[in-house]
């Protein structure tokens, strides 16, 4: 497993990320655990967790992720595991949180209390990224870097970070930082995959010319990926699961995964793949890692079968030619996902 820095701190982790957001939703503890074991034994040494996670978030199991990790985490020597959480961000907008009663807010007094919580139900005393969930692009940059610098300042946090944040807020929180005297994000974790390219544009070149680095989650973009979807609505399977109950939220979100572009997308990416000996899943994984920007891809699993087959992408490396295959495939369906969420923030 290769180990990549996070921007420009301390911070080196491994190049896969254990996503976790299935954990006590999805998974039961035990199977959590196994996961994490085999996630440990294949190299993976960070793992990233919220406090609204599992998803979907519910008001019976919000910060029930985390205590699972950190039950796990007691198994490990806690300098070895490099753990990412997040703080909620504003309910004011596109969701209301299950969490502090759904007034979430990224102002000083939540964000202390949501670290101080989070570090309780990981059993730490210390987290290695604390990121914010999702921005608040009305409330100036330097009040939130300046809490999560405090902090910092306090041994709290190690590093920074943000996440489903936009190019104009990424560098605008950095403006902000150089000009305050603050702490920089150091990573923008985004959603980013072969159906939503849309990283390579403009955030990529942000990431590069301030070296930040992105963490790409749904490299299976949602699982669609996997060629799941491509006969129907699986059962268990979460966009099935929003398609036929879930909110209009919820509803909306599987649509934009699950859509006849992207099917289209994967049935012929299950081409390519099928031609070099591999799984659509390592394909998608080992793509994601070959960025330049990329410091570790996160992904997910509800079982060990899946987590096995994500890990075929650890030593994999795509030729050339491969890639022009991908972006050929880019150029004659682009933009498979509808948007990507940000828009709306």
């Amino acid at each position: 497993m290769d180990r990549r820095r996070l921007g420009t701190s301390g911070l080196v982790v491994s190049d896969i990320c254990m996503g976790t957001m299935t954990f006590g939703g999805q998974c039961d503890e035990a199977t959590s655990h196994a996961i994490c074991d085999r996630a440990w034994d294949a190299g993976i040494d960070f793992f990233d967790a919220a406090e609204i996670y599992p998803v979907p978030p519910s008001a019976e199991l919000v910060g029930v992720t985390e205590e699972i990790v950190g039950r796990w985490m007691k198994t490990k020597p806690r300098e070895t595991v490099a753990i990412a959480t997040k703080v909620t961000g504003p309910g004011h907008g596109w969701f209301t949180p299950p969490v502090r009663h759904g007034k979430t807010a990224l102002d000083r007094r939540q964000i202390v209390a949501a670290c101080e919580a989070s570090l309780t139900r990981l059993g730490t005393d210390y987290i290695d990224l604390y990121q914010t969930h999702w921005p608040d692009h009305g409330m100036p940059y330097e009040e939130v870097l300046g809490v999560l610098t405090e902090l910092r300042d306090a041994g709290k946090v190690r590093v920074i970070g943000c996440s489903n944040e936009s190019s104009w807020g990424l560098m605008k929180s950095l403006w902000a930082a150089d000009t305050n005297g603050v702490d920089r994000y150091q990573t923008v974790q985004n959603n980013f995959s072969l159906i939503n390219r849309r990283c390579e544009n403009e955030l990529a070149q942000v990431c590069r010319r301030e070296q930040v680095s992105l963490l790409p989650y749904s490299p299976l973009g949602g699982g669609v990926l996997t060629g799941k979807y491509q006969q129907g609505q699986p059962a268990g399977a979460r966009f099935s699961a929003y398609l036929i109950d879930g909110n209009e939220r919820q509803k909306k979100m599987a649509q934009r995964f699950v859509n006849p572009r992207t099917l289209e997308t994967t049935r012929r990416l299950s081409e390519i793949a099928q031609s070099l000996g591999i799984t659509i899943t390592a394909l998608a994984v080992a793509w994601s890692r070959q960025h330049d920007f990329v410091a570790s891809t996160i992904i997910g699993a509800t079982s060990l079968e899946q987590l096995d087959e994500s890990l075929q992408a650890r030593d994999l490396i795509l030729d050339r030619e491969t890639l022009e295959r991908l972006d050929e495939l880019d150029a004659e369906i682009p933009n498979p996902m509808s948007e990507d969420g940000l828009r709306r923030l």
